[in-house]
């Protein structure tokens, strides 16, 4: 009976396990490279200077300083990714002593200056207030290579990853509509139009914020009365960090100039001078000129919801039972409905919700918690009331054959501000007057009669009721 005999091996092989051990080891012990926020094809990879920080035996690599001294002269050139009015995504951004430079070769193939970026003054009227928002050579300067390389010397500090430069006074940032539904609208479709195939799920490669920059904004003015502020940006960007006016100062003080990754940069008077914003008056409608997914928002709203504790799938679509919300201003003291209009659709509501089993609420945003109006919201089916903040939440809803926005105002009166946030949702809206509605297709002329801030605006409760049951008659998405 033959026994199975283990052969040694051979001194040959010996020597060359020994070496491929070695290799192992020294390639576990080093890192072969450094995480990059932008392609390979990065335009200024190649003049990297990287500081080396050796810490129990590690290495780690900074991304600190580009010095175009040691392999080229030329500065590495700001490339304008996209760019409607007023938002801009640049590559190789610089900035020196509080003044954003443009470094390029071709100034003819950069927009034009107005279109980009302003003196960032309070919003007033008149002639005199446009003319004193127009640029100048303190805010943003078009530069050659060869200027860049005299006015910067021969290395720069970087910033690396994404950042959002909002080039803003604080006016309207301190708004929950203004900023979560025009200024923050706005930056995440710029963003957005890098990856137009975003879906449904809200899934995107594109890398995370990784700061934002309120140029002239302090701290404690960007947030509205409400904190909702707060919560939708922390709550789509977690790590993100946040640096004010005092912080804008204070890279100007140091007299060090820095380029900046990427940067998506925004400013409302420069998105005053589109077409979109003569059409709407919604400095986001610019964005919309750019390529985007039809879920674009999904992304957002889906970290924002599920932040707040709910699946980013929950609603109340076509499968589940209707969800109806009446957000009331009649506690409010100002636009609010007559008395008796308003107990006459609470009535009407409350016979759709007896007769078809429809859940319905009846609510004061202000009396709910930020995750309670966020929750509401993101299940409700078709949501109403008089032109005001409330409204805001539509933003949470989710955008299917039956969902629809119905806001009340004085009759002859209207303001765009509702409307286009539900059609850039892919949402129908209904104005009303009383018991006479109009949707996107047919808008009026903005109006603001005596009344619209009044607290006797009429509305018709029978009306509202047979326009939600034509809504959720709807059968398929």
């Amino acid at each position: 009976m033959l026994k199975s005999v283990r052969s040694l091996p051979i001194r040959r092989e010996g020597v060359l396990l020994g070496l491929l051990l070695a290799l192992l080891l020294w390639v576990s012990g080093t890192n072969l490279g450094v995480w990059e926020s932008r392609s390979s094809g990065s335009s200024y990879n190649d003049f990297l200077d990287v500081a080396d920080s050796r810490q129990g035996g590690d290495l780690e690599q900074w991304r600190v300083r580009l010095p175009w001294h040691t392999k080229s002269k030329r500065v590495p050139q700001t490339n304008v990714v996209h760019h409607v009015p007023g938002w801009t995504i640049f590559d190789n951004l610089y900035v020196l002593n509080g003044t954003v430079y443009v470094v390029t070769d071709e100034p003819e193939t950069v927009p034009s200056r107005e279109t980009m970026t302003s003196t960032a003054i309070r919003i007033a009227n008149g002639a005199e207030a446009v003319k004193a928002r127009l640029p100048t050579d303190r805010e943003m300067r078009i530069v050659s290579t060869e200027e860049a390389g005299e006015l910067f010397g021969p290395a720069i500090e970087i910033i690396d990853g994404i950042t959002w430069l909002v080039n803003d006074p604080p006016q309207f940032i301190t708004h929950y509509y203004h900023w979560s539904a025009e200024l923050f609208f706005g930056f995440w479709r710029t963003y957005s139009s890098l990856d137009p195939s975003i879906p449904t799920t809200g899934r995107t490669p594109l890398p995370s914020l990784r700061r934002i920059w309120f140029a002239h904004t302090d701290s404690d003015h960007w947030r509205d009365y409400a904190h909702m502020n707060e919560w939708v940006l922390r709550s789509t960007f977690p790590s993100l960090t946040s640096e004010y006016l005092n912080d804008w100062d204070e890279r100007a003080e140091l007299g060090r100039p820095f380029i900046l990754d990427r940067v998506i940069f925004s400013d409302r008077a420069a998105a005053m001078h589109g077409q979109g914003f003569l059409s709407t008056d919604r400095i986001a409608a610019e964005a919309f000129e750019l390529p985007g997914s039809l879920h674009w928002w999904s992304t957002i709203r889906n970290n924002v919801i599920k932040f707040a504790g709910l699946d980013e799938d929950v609603y109340a679509g076509i499968t589940d039972s209707p969800v109806i919300t009446y957000i009331s201003r009649q506690e409010w003291g100002r636009r609010m409905l007559r008395n008796e209009d308003h107990e006459r659709l609470v009535k009407e509501l409350y016979a759709l919700r007896d007769e078809h089993g429809y859940e319905v609420n009846i609510v004061s945003m202000d009396k709910l918690s930020r995750v309670e109006q966020i929750r509401l919201a993101a299940r409700t089916t078709i949501m109403m009331g008089v032109h005001g903040n409330g409204l805001t939440s539509l933003i949470w809803m989710k955008p299917t054959a039956r969902s629809a926005v119905i806001e009340f105002f004085y009759p002859g009166g209207f303001a765009h501000d509702y409307e286009y946030t539900a059609r850039s949702l892919g949402m129908m809206y209904y104005g009303v007057w009383d018991n006479k509605t109009f949707t996107s297709a047919e808008l009026p002329h903005v109006a603001y009669p005596e009344g619209f801030q009044g607290n006797s605006i009429p509305v018709d409760g029978s009306a509202i009721a047979k326009l939600c049951r034509e809504r959720l008659s709807i059968k398929s998405e």
